[in-house]
């Protein structure tokens, strides 16, 4: 059994298979999954698992160049906005409309569905390298 790190298998398969430039999503429970993108649905009930702790995991082992943020987040969900920003101190932080946001998620290496239901709670992670 592992003992640290994301306990989910489907997360920690999709991120030990990133490489640079890869997109891993995480987003809210509303946010339209495209039929042929990989979905790792975590959503067990509104707000489980919530989407800063499920981001904060994964921050933990993917190296994160560049984050991908709709500029409604910054007026519709100051607080998340606020936490991405400073969770992701030291990557770019690109602000997209939320229409684009959603096409993104068809060019992801998956989408993590989490169970958050705070509007816009959407973020594109965009793998950058170790090295």
């Amino acid at each position: 059994m592992k003992k640290i790190g994301i306990l989910n298998q489907d997360i920690s398969t999709v991120v030990a298979g990133m490489g640079h430039t890869d997109m891993l999503v995480v987003g809210d429970a509303g946010l339209p999954i495209p039929p042929q993108t990989r979905r790792i649905d975590l959503a067990v009930a509104q707000g489980v698992p919530g989407f800063m702790v499920t981001v904060q995991a994964i921050a933990e082992e993917l190296r994160v160049e560049k984050i991908i943020v709709a500029t409604e987040t910054q007026h519709k969900s100051p607080e998340i906005y606020q936490a991405l920003v400073a969770l992701f101190k030291d990557a770019q932080i690109e602000l997209v409309e939320h229409e684009q946001l959603k096409k993104l998620c068809g060019a992801a290496a998956a989408v993590v569905r989490t169970g958050e239901c705070t509007p816009f709670a959407n973020v594109v992670l965009v793998s950058g390298v170790t090295f």
